[in-house]
């Protein structure tokens, strides 16, 4: 999943807001850094799953043209089978 800075900055916002509601942190340091912390992370996420979303489509060509083009087969289907494997091998939470 692909998302612009802007939306990642509402989204940090946004749990931020949420878990200073539910009184589940106290702020030990100033919002900004704690905002700026939290973008990080989701963005580095972002990109460990753009990896491996970009590696199990290679792998999925790959066993395709191996098999001789697989007709028949749900490609939609085997490539979130083969990213699942690939995110289990990773240990990546999806």
């Amino acid at each position: 999943m692909h998302l612009r800075d802007e939306q990642i900055g509402r989204l940090a916002e946004k749990v931020l807001g949420d878990l200073e509601r539910a009184g589940l942190i106290t702020a030990k340091q100033g919002r900004t850094a704690i905002l700026a912390a939290m973008k990080a992370a989701i963005s580095a996420d972002l990109k460990v799953e753009e990896a491996l979303e970009r590696d199990a489509e290679a792998l999925l060509e790959q066993t395709l043209r191996g098999i001789g083009g697989g007709e028949g087969i749900d490609r939609h289907k085997m490539l979130r089978m083969i990213k699942e494997k690939l995110a289990k091998d990773r240990k990546i939470v999806l």
